[in-house]
C-alpha cells in the first residue's frame, strides 16, 4: 500500500504530461493572477513551498499540508504589487480541521487594479474619466491523511475577473499530495494547480448596434448584437518539491526547499528558498530565488522575516516579504495569522 501510495505523485505528473502535448505560448492564458505567490513566508522563500506549506497559506500552495494541522487558523494578506503601481493582492484564508474527518479551508484571492484612466484614439492621455478592474477566486479545499506520511488534498475555486461591464468567469481544480519519505525526513510534494474551464469574456461592453444586410433597404439595421471573444486556458501548472529540515542547536530549526514548475504558459522553471527559526520558533529569517533557469526571468531575490508569538491556546504570527522583479519594481507583502 505504501508503494502504492509513492507513486502516485509520479503517476498524476505523467498524466499532466500527456494533457500538455499541445504546447501554449507565453502570455496566452486567462486569470493570470492566479500565478501570483501568496503569503509573505512562501513568497519570502521564493515560492519553493508546496513541500513546506503547513498553514493557511496552503490552501493556495498546495491543500493537501492542512491535513496534519490540528487546531483552527485564520490568515490575511496584503500584497503591494510593483512600486508605484496602485495594484493590490489580498487574501483571506480560513482553516478548520476535524476529528478524524481531515480539514477544511474557505480562501478568498481578490487583486485590486485600482481606478484606471479611460483612453480613446482621439484622447490618448485621458478622457477624464476612469473604469475599475478586479480579478477574484472564491474557493473550498479539502485535505486528509491517507496514512501516517502521506497527505492528500483538494481544491475547487470559482474565479472571476471583470473590466468595466464585462466579465469572465470559471471553475478550477487543485489537486495535491505530500509525502515525509524515509530517506532522511524528506517531504516530496507534488500539485497541479488551475485545472479547469476556459474563460471568455462577454456583458454589456460588448453590445454593438449591427445591420446584417447593409446592400438591403429596408431591413432592420439596428440588430442588437454581442461581439463574440476568444477563450482563454486558466494558468494550468505542475508543481514538484522537495524540502528537509535540520535541527543543529535547540530550539533552531534550517528549512531548506526547492520546487520545480511546469506551466503551460511559459517554460520550466526552478524555485528555491530556506527558512531559519530561531527561539523555538519565536523568530523566523527567510530567503530564497525565483524562476531559476527561465529565460527572459522577470524576478529573482526574496527575503522576509516573521514573527510568531504564543499565548496559552492563541497564537499571532507577523510576517513580512521582500521581491525583486527587474523593471516593475519590487513587491512587498505583509501577512497576519491567527492560530487558535
Amino acid at each position: 500500500m505504501k508503494k502504492l501510495l509513492f507513486v502516485i505523485p509520479f503517476i498524476i505528473a505523467v498524466v499532466y504530461t500527456s494533457a500538455l502535448s499541445q504546447v501554449t505560448k507565453t502570455g496566452t492564458t486567462a486569470a493570470k493572477f492566479l500565478s501570483i505567490g501568496i503569503g509573505p513566508r512562501a513568497n519570502a522563500m521564493g515560492g519553493a513551498f508546496s513541500s513546506v506549506a503547513s498553514d493557511a497559506s496552503a490552501l493556495y500552495w498546495n491543500p493537501a499540508g492542512i491535513a496534519l494541522l490540528t487546531e483552527h487558523q485564520a490568515m490575511f494578506t496584503y500584497t503591494n504589487l510593483f512600486k508605484d503601481l496602485d495594484i493590490k493582492l489580498n487574501y483571506l484564508a480560513v482553516v478548520l480541521p476535524t476529528n478524524g474527518l481531515g480539514s477544511f479551508g474557505l480562501s478568498v484571492i481578490a487583486l485590486d487594479y485600482g481606478d484606471l484612466p479611460v483612453t480613446t484614439e482621439y484622447y490618448p492621455e485621458g478622457t477624464g474619466e476612469t473604469f475599475s478592474a478586479s480579478s477574484y477566486a472564491f474557493a473550498l479545499s479539502y485535505a486528509r491523511s491517507v496514512t501516517e506520511n502521506f497527505s492528500a488534498g483538494i481544491t475547487v475555486k470559482y474565479v472571476k475577473e471583470g473590466i468595466m461591464n464585462s466579465s469572465a468567469e470559471g471553475i478550477a481544480f487543485d489537486v495535491g499530495t505530500v509525502f515525509t519519505t524515509p530517506f532522511y525526513g524528506i517531504k516530496f510534494s507534488s500539485i497541479i494547480t488551475n485545472y479547469g474551464s476556459k474563460m471568455q469574456m462577454a456583458g454589456e461592453d460588448l453590445l454593438i448596434r449591427y445591420d446584417a444586410d447593409p446592400q438591403r433597404n429596408g431591413n432592420n439595421e439596428t440588430v442588437d448584437a454581442y461581439y463574440k471573444t476568444e477563450q482563454f486556458e486558466l494558468p494550468l501548472k505542475l508543481q514538484i518539491g522537495l524540502s528537509r529540515s535540520f535541527q543543529f542547536i535547540e530550539g533552531q530549526r534550517l528549512t531548506i526547499a526547492i520546487d520545480a514548475t511546469h506551466p503551460n504558459d511559459n517554460a520550466e522553471y526552478v524555485n528555491v528558498g530556506g527558512e531559519l527559526s530561531m527561539l523555538d520558533d519565536f523568530i523566523f529569517l527567510r530567503g530564497g530565488y525565483k524562476t531559476l533557469f527561465l529565460r527572459d526571468s522577470q524576478e529573482g531575490l526574496t527575503l522576509g522575516v516573521g514573527l510568531h508569538y504564543t499565548l496559552g491556546v492563541f497564537s499571532v504570527g507577523v510576517d513580512y516579504a521582500f521581491q525583486q522583479y527587474n523593471f516593475l519594481g519590487d513587491t512587498h507583502s505583509f501577512g497576519v495569522l491567527f492560530t487558535f
